[in-house]
């Protein structure tokens, strides 16, 4: 298992657009992703899940992979996030 803690720093946090593009990232890759944040744990190739987390700006998140390609799919959704989702 690899993961990663990081702060969601897009001024509009993860709405749908960005939450499409985390989604459709984390569906590359044969490892199960999740996404940790508000002490709730989800699936990451959920956008129903991600939008229902309500992440705004300043929000701390994990995200963790586990399979075959976790660490390309951890490094891959962690600059996706450290991009601000190309936004700013």
């Amino acid at each position: 298992m690899t993961q990663e803690t990081l702060t969601i720093e897009n001024k509009t946090g993860i709405h749908a657009r960005p939450a499409s593009i985390f989604v459709q990232t984390a569906t590359k890759f044969k490892s199960k992703v999740q996404l940790q944040a508000k002490g709730k744990t989800i699936d990451a190739k959920s956008i129903l899940m991600i939008m229902s987390m309500g992440l705004v700006k300043g929000t701390e998140i994990t995200i963790i992979a586990d399979g075959p390609d976790e660490a390309e799919a951890v490094k891959a959704l962690t600059d996706l996030v450290a991009s601000k989702f190309g936004e700013e």
